[in-house]
């Protein structure tokens, strides 16, 4: 049996696939599994396990759809359920189940505040639609990210400076109006005594320079811009607290037995995409300001707040969210 999975984006949504792939290891141990994703995502794809096989879509979409269509899938799995997906999968041969995205329920969310929602996880979600497949995905286990050895970091030999446990800061986030302004981040580190590694990628590095510059007496470590997402990644798995964004790296720390504290914005963990945690961990913190009538405004994001305010950051509560991580 041949089965295919296809997720173009985003880092959180493809690290949320995982457990798919394990339960259908599971179900079929003797099945070849085959992965469809964009290529600048083949670095993170590194971090799954169970996949005999990856595609990735670069520049041609024809020669994409001809190697996919070589393979003869017997199941096609679209987790993705786009117009580029649909496309993908016109005329292909093979039985194929899509993941319902709930737009229309998430649109009256965003515009209307009606919230019709279904009160699970987003995860919990991908796995009904393998009952298409004739899987009932039941057991609830932990999401597993794996490092491979190359891009696992030495922390003590890499930063001697840190000299034990430290508390990771991921700044960044596609959208702007899903990242903690710089502002709000000074007011959360002037609470702060521990020592801190800000994670982020070449676009975060200049606000993590600038951050550094403000508590010049902290011991604190800019690796934006360094490290790849599975460098990153090990860094995160070595904190003890990692305090984030709703933001790829997010989803990534829930495969870790660390702390999150997520800080939300524009978007709300209602839609499903709170750190999944099957097994809870009692540590972890979602902070977001309640009683605003212009929240959710967007499933995704924004560059800038529409109502120009931005209070569902600048109104944060920086002690609160300081106090919260944990002492151990």
């Amino acid at each position: 049996m041949k089965i295919l999975l296809i997720r173009f984006s985003s880092i959180g949504d493809i690290v949320l696939t995982f457990p798919v792939v394990k339960s259908i290891r599971k179900a079929f141990p003797d099945a070849k599994i085959h992965f469809a994703s964009k290529k600048n995502l083949e670095t993170l794809l590194l971090g799954a396990e169970g996949i005999d096989k990856f595609h990735f879509l670069s520049d041609s979409f024809v020669h994409f759809k001809k190697e996919i269509k070589e393979e003869s899938f017997d199941h096609i799995i679209d987790l993705h359920n786009n117009l580029r997906t649909k496309r993908l999968t016109f005329g292909l041969p093979g039985k194929i189940v899509r993941f319902n995205k709930l737009n229309l329920r998430k649109w009256l969310f965003t515009r209307f505040k009606w919230n019709t929602l279904p009160n699970i996880h987003v995860v919990d979600r991908y796995l009904a639609t393998l009952q298409g497949l004739g899987i009932v995905a039941s057991d609830k286990t932990e999401n597993h990210f794996s490092i491979p050895q190359a891009f696992q970091i030495n922390m003590p030999e890499r930063f001697p400076r840190l000299d034990g446990k430290f508390v990771a800061i991921a700044i960044g986030a596609q959208y702007k109006t899903k990242r903690v302004p710089k502002e709000k981040w000074v007011e959360i580190l002037h609470e702060m005594d521990e020592k801190i590694v800000i994670v982020g990628g070449e676009m975060d590095r200049e606000v993590g320079a600038w951050l550094i510059d403000q508590f010049p007496n902290k011991v604190m470590i800019n690796s934006c811009g360094d490290f790849n997402i599975l460098e990153s990644a090990s860094i995160v798995s070595q904190a003890k607290s990692l305090l984030t964004n709703d933001t790829g790296m997010m989803h990534i720390a829930a495969c870790f037995d660390i702390q999150i504290i997520s800080i939300w914005g524009n978007t709300t963990p209602k839609f499903g995409m709170s750190p999944y945690r099957p097994k809870k961990n009692e540590s972890d913190r979602i902070f977001q300001v309640e009683g605003l009538s212009c929240r959710p405004c967007s499933k995704i994001g924004f560059d800038e707040c529409p109502k120009k305010h931005f209070q569902c950051m600048t109104m944060q509560d920086a002690k609160s969210i300081a106090s919260s991580i944990q002492n151990s």
